[in-house]
């Protein structure tokens, strides 16, 4: 069975953009710090955990005008006054290079038009036939964990990184298989501009998700007057039906 390591690309170059020195110069002087840190780390994990197949996972759209649609907020908080995503001129200039890189040495670098590089690792991942590798710091993608596919969490560092499987979700959260998205829904994610539901904190996260076998049976507690729900929760629950129905 064969193992397939597939990278969050922009999260990773993100972090080493931030995280690399900008001492390392291409020889006309400009900074090629997100360079040689993606190069890095990629090199790094391949090394550490030698998977037969790897693929790069690019946003061809970073901000999906149909995910807009359904969550109005979305990333709303990296826009620029002129709605476009805000990226630091060194950072911009460095993005094609790291392609040529990749392409160079012959790393597969796989996109979706009007999908983002999560739609791509959820594809990959998912269509795998064998065990999988999600390189990311994205919580999101936590909901990909299951028997076949395992979250490399580089969110703290690349070489301290944490491998989250369902073991990991349901020790942390009591969460069981395959419900950690109803969770995120429910706690929302600032990074990504997902309100989720007010008043309602991670703990009341986990307990909703472990007593309902889902947020359409969660939201008919609520509206069902002799249900045990608390009237705080039920009250925040119904308070945007349309973000719970969009999730």
């Amino acid at each position: 069975m064969s193992t397939l390591m597939a990278f969050d690309t922009s999260y990773l170059y993100f972090r080493a953009y931030f995280g690399v020195p900008t001492t390392f110069v291409s020889p006309d002087g400009h900074p090629v710090n997100a360079v040689r840190g993606t190069c890095d780390f990629i090199s790094r994990l391949v090394a550490q955990y030698s998977p037969d197949v790897v693929a790069c996972a690019w946003d061809d759209a970073w901000r999906p005008d149909w995910r807009v649609g359904l969550v109005p907020s979305y990333k709303t908080h990296r826009l620029d006054e002129h709605g476009e995503e805000t990226v630091e001129e060194d950072l911009s200039r460095q993005v094609p290079w790291i392609r040529e890189v990749l392409e160079a040495v012959g790393l597969p670098i796989v996109g979706a038009a009007d999908h983002e590089a999560d739609d791509v690792l959820a594809s990959l991942a998912t269509q795998h036939d064998g065990t999988s590798l999600v390189v990311t710091g994205d919580r999101d993608l936590f909901q990909l964990a299951d028997e076949h596919t395992s979250i490399v969490y580089v969110a703290r560092s690349v070489a301290n990184h944490e491998l989250v499987t369902p073991e990991v979700l349901a020790t942390k959260y009591g969460l069981a298989p395959g419900r950690y998205v109803d969770f995120s829904v429910l706690r929302g994610d600032p990074s990504d501009g997902l309100p989720g539901v007010k008043g309602i904190g991670e703990k009341t996260a986990a307990a909703l998700v472990a007593q309902f076998p889902s947020l359409e049976a969660m939201v008919e507690a609520a509206e069902d007057p002799t249900s045990a729900l608390k009237p705080a929760v039920r009250r925040n629950l119904l308070a945007d039906p349309g973000y719970l129905a969009a999730a």
